[in-house]
This record gives C-alpha cells, sequence and structure tokens, in this order.
C-alpha cells in the first residue's frame, strides 16, 4: 500500500507512475476521500471537545442549583453523545473507503525501470550458460516424458481435470531431486534459512502481499475460507506482520519449497499441452527482508541466487528487466530469468525477482527499529524471488539434456541427488 502523506505532496508523481503502468489516474480520488475524511474528523473532535466542556458544566449547573440550566445542558449532552456515536460509525466508513481506495493501487515502479506497455518493453541485461546444440530435432518435455511412460497427463485428467500432471519413476525422482538442489544452494551458499510453511493462510496474509482484494480469481479457497498459497512468498514474507524487528538482524533471508495453486484465471488456450502452466507446482521461493538502504542491493544479490541454479544445471538463460507495463502489483522493480527450452525453440520464465520496498510491509504493518538509534520504527522493504519454479527447471532439464533415442541425460550437479542415475530411459 502506498503512503497516504507520500501521495499529498506528490500526486502529480501518483499519477505519471500510473500512467506508465497501465493505469488511470487516481490522485484526485484519494485526495478527495482524504479531505472528506478530514474534515469528517475535525467535525467529530469539535462534537467531542464541546461534551466535555458541558459535561463540566453540567456540575457547576447543579452546584449552584441552577436546575434550568442543568437541564438543558445535559440534554445538549445527549444530543452529542448520538452525534458522536453515528459520527465514529461514519469514520470507520470513510477510512474503510479510503483504506480499500489505496489498496488497489499498485506500486511505483523505480526510476531505473524501463518504461513499455507490455512483455515487448522488457529489456535483456544479460545471458548465462551456452545454447545447446542437437543433431537432431529437439523434442518439447511432454512428447519425451509421454514417450517414456513417466508423465501422465490423461490419468491426471480423469482425477482432476485439465491443468495437473503424474508424474512417475525417474522423473518424479528428478523433481524431487530438483528441489532439494535449489534449497541446498540457498540455504549453504546464499544464507537463507529454510521454512516449511502453512500453505493454507487466511485473508489478510494475502491481503498483505498484495494478492487480495485484487486477484482473488487467481487464487483457491477451501471451504472454511482458507485459501491455498499461490507462492510461499505469502507465507515467508508473512513471518513478519504485524513485527517490530532488531534492525540489528536485518536482513532476514527465507526459502522454502512448497506446492503452490494457482488458477490461471485468464490463461485459457495458453500452454495447454504440457506442463508448463498448472494448478499446481513445486516451487522454491526467496524472501528477503530488509531495510530500506540495503533493498536495492539485495535485490541484485537474491536474482543472483537464482541465476546460480540455472548455471550450475548447465542450461541456458537470460536476464531481463521488466518495463512498468509487465511489472506485478506489488513490485517496484523486477527481474525475469528465462530459461531456454529447445522444444520450443524459446525463452520461458523460470524466475521472477522483485523488491517491493515498503509496500507490503505497510499492509502487514511490518516494521523495524534502527540498530543503536532511538528513532521510531520505520517499514521494512520485502523481496520476493523464485529460485526457482521446479516444474519448469524439470522441463528445462528434459528438453535440453534429452537424446535423440528420448532419453534424459541427468545434469551432473544433480546425479548425487538422483542416487548416481545417469540417464532415465534408453539411449
Amino acid at each position: 500500500m502506498l503512503d497516504l502523506k507520500w501521495i499529498r505532496e506528490n500526486h502529480e508523481r501518483l499519477d505519471e507512475a500510473l500512467r506508465s503502468r497501465g493505469a488511470p489516474p487516481a490522485s484526485a480520488e484519494v485526495l478527495r476521500l482524504d479531505e472528506t475524511r478530514r474534515e469528517h474528523l475535525t467535525t467529530l473532535q469539535t462534537w467531542q471537545g464541546r461534551r466535555n466542556e458541558a459535561s463540566k458544566e453540567i456540575g457547576k449547573a447543579k452546584a449552584s442549583g441552577d436546575a434550568a440550566r442543568a437541564d438543558a445542558v445535559m440534554a445538549e449532552v445527549a444530543d452529542l453523545k448520538a452525534k458522536i456515536q453515528d459520527g465514529e460509525r461514519e469514520e470507520r466508513r470513510l477510512d474503510a473507503e479510503l483504506t480499500d481506495f489505496l489498496a488497489a493501487l499498485p506500486n511505483i515502479p523505480l526510476d531505473d525501470v524501463p518504461e513499455g506497455a507490455d512483455e515487448a518493453g522488457n529489456v535483456e541485461i544479460r545471458r548465462g550458460g551456452a545454447k545447446p546444440q542437437f543433431a537432431f530435432p529437439p523434442k518439447e518435455h511432454f512428447e519425451l516424458g509421454e514417450a517414456l511412460g513417466l508423465m501422465d497427463f490423461d490419468a491426471a485428467a480423469r482425477m482432476s481435470g485439465s491443468r495437473f500432471t503424474v508424474l512417475k519413476g525417474g522423473l518424479a525422482r528428478l523433481e524431487r531431486a530438483l528441489g532439494q538442489f535449489m534449497l541446498d544452494i540457498h540455504t549453504a551458499e546464499f544464507g537463507y534459512e529454510e521454512v516449511s510453511p502453512p500453505i493454507l493462510v487466511r485473508d489478510e496474509a494475502l491481503y498483505g502481499t498484495g494478492q487480495l482484494p485484487k486477484f482473488a480469481e487467481d487464487l483457491f479457497r477451501t471451504t472454511d475460507g482458507r485459501w491455498m498459497i499461490p507462492t510461499a512468498e505469502v507465507s515467508l514474507t508473512n513471518l513478519v506482520r504485524e513485527q517490530i524487528l532488531d534492525g540489528a538482524a536485518l536482513p532476514l533471508r527465507y526459502t522454502a519449497l512448497t506446492p503452490s495453486f494457482r488458477s490461471e484465471a485468464g490463461s485459457a488456450g495458453r500452454d495447454t499441452r504440457g506442463m508448463l502452466r498448472q494448478h499446481q507446482f513445486y516451487k522454491a521461493e526467496l524472501v528477503s527482508i530488509t531495510t530500506p538502504e540495503t533493498s536495492t542491493d539485495e535485490h541484485e544479490r537474491m536474482t543472483r541466487a537464482a541465476e546460480t541454479v540455472l548455471e550450475r544445471l548447465g542450461l541456458h538463460y537470460r536476464t531481463v528487466v521488466l518495463c512498468t507495463g509487465d511489472m506485478g502489483f506489488s513490485s517496484r522493480k523486477t527481474y525475469d530469468i528465462e530459461v531456454w527450452l529447445p522444444g520450443q525453440d524459446a525463452f520461458r520464465e523460470i524466475s521472477s525477482c522483485s523488491v517491493c520496498g515498503d509496500f507490503q510491509a505497510r499492509r502487514m504493518n511490518a516494521r523495524f527499529r534502527p540498530a543503536g538509534a532511538s528513532q521510531a520504527p520505520r517499514f521494512v522493504h520485502t523481496l520476493n524471488g523464485s529460485g526457482t519454479a521446479v516444474g519448469r527447471a524439470l522441463i528445462a532439464v528434459m528438453e535440453n539434456y534429452q537424446t535423440e533415442a528420448g532419453a534424459i541425460r541427468i545434469p551432473d550437479a544433480l546425479r548425487p541427488y538422483m542416487g548416481g542415475i545417469e540417464l532415465i530411459g534408453r539411449e
């Protein structure tokens, strides 16, 4: 959520930022709601002040024997009491109206984010790894998996519908190996603390990270009102909700390997073959909680952690900075990492690393007290990233390490996690 004081002082900048994100201007409505609320608060405070004064006058009138005056003031107090009760209800309504409007506004992009309307405006900043060369036409992952008898979309559809997959045997083990491999890199080399968090959360958690109320249709909800997480970002970031942290302990870095659940609303007809776009998938998530002064450097560090996973797997990738029109709702700046899929002859996103500033922290009331200072608590900065999407990493390994016979060679880095197995299938 954006800082209301900042909006009052920078309303033109707000509208310019919203324009760059393809959103309509909002400052006039924010200022109108704010002014209405402030005027009402002034009136309410006037009534409350007069009630306090009148209460004292009643005692004085009674002490002086002026019963008529006492009765008149008592009637006034009764009237003020009713006005104040109605006024407090109106205050709550105006507070909610302003908060709801602010909650629907996206974050403000950093100054160095390229402006653009959609993904065509994204800017590539680097590449890593070598693109594989094949002496045969490479197949897509679902062709390989089905031919091996280890990827079953029909069985998944019979029990769950579309956009689910059953993995068996070597591919199921390879998926598990990839998740463990990612966690080991992030914990041992980048200092993230492994967490096993809830995957069912309440409204407040999703509101805190910005998925609610705007993106409810993208989520799955249980019959008791909880939500299935679309990413472990929700659980990990909310570890610090309603907390005042010791500034000396920052940054906090968390990682988790969890299932994630997304309805894929609006994606009808996209990536219908295979397991690129699923309702259920595993992802290794990275979350950092930092001070405002260190969040930009932390963003680069987090992105490097995700890139390291792909480099160790020997995969070709590119890193792009998203333009203003392609960024996520809560982000101030986002790097997408796209892995090369030879079966598609294309790069596809496998990680997205974002710095959110204090946008989520305001929604969660997550603050820190500066180390060695008597200053008032300040809002933390939050960051999140995929480190990486396990299912898409599985796809990438299958397509990049396929043989002409349709087998899958195991990357060297994964063989310790596969019990020494070097090949899935037969050459």
